[in-house]
């Protein structure tokens, strides 16, 4: 046997905060439908909790921006951060300084030039040679190895 419960609200004149009404149905396939119980409520949605405003758009969006955010101070600020002090060490090179290559050749530098720097990197030999400032990667004594 299939049972429905249909609540519906009823109106009222009088007073009173209004009535709900609750019809059961007994079988689906029956059309008369009878009274079962009356209650008694404002809004006849007891038990329900009230609604919460909606959040704002800014509020939906802030995780996506905190991500916007992170990615950019850990892949662009970073990297261009560590070549600014890589442009300043070159810059500041003098003679007699170690270097290290980004070829890993270590070498002592000899000269200076705007458009090149001259390494000596065998003292027995005395073997020099010429790199641009690009190619150095950092100084041999900042080395941990």
């Amino acid at each position: 046997m299939n049972v429905i419960w249909i609540l519906a609200q009823t109106e009222t004149n009088n007073d009173s905060q209004g009535e709900g009404t609750v019809i059961r149905s007994s079988d689906v396939q029956e059309t008369e439908q009878t009274t079962a119980t009356t209650t008694e409520g404002g809004d006849g949605a007891q038990g329900q909790s009230p609604k919460q405003p909606p959040m704002s758009p800014w509020m939906q969006f802030l995780p996506f921006i905190l991500i916007f955010v992170l990615m950019y101070l850990l892949m662009f600020r970073g990297p261009k951060k560590k070549e600014q002090e890589r442009q300043k060490m070159i810059q500041t090179l003098k003679k007699n300084d170690r270097v290290r290559t980004v070829g890993g050749i270590l070498g002592t530098v000899v000269d200076v030039k705007e458009e090149e720097i001259v390494l000596k990197v065998d003292e027995s030999n005395n073997t020099k040679i010429r790199v641009i400032p690009n190619a150095i990667h950092k100084l041999a004594s900042d080395d941990s190895n």
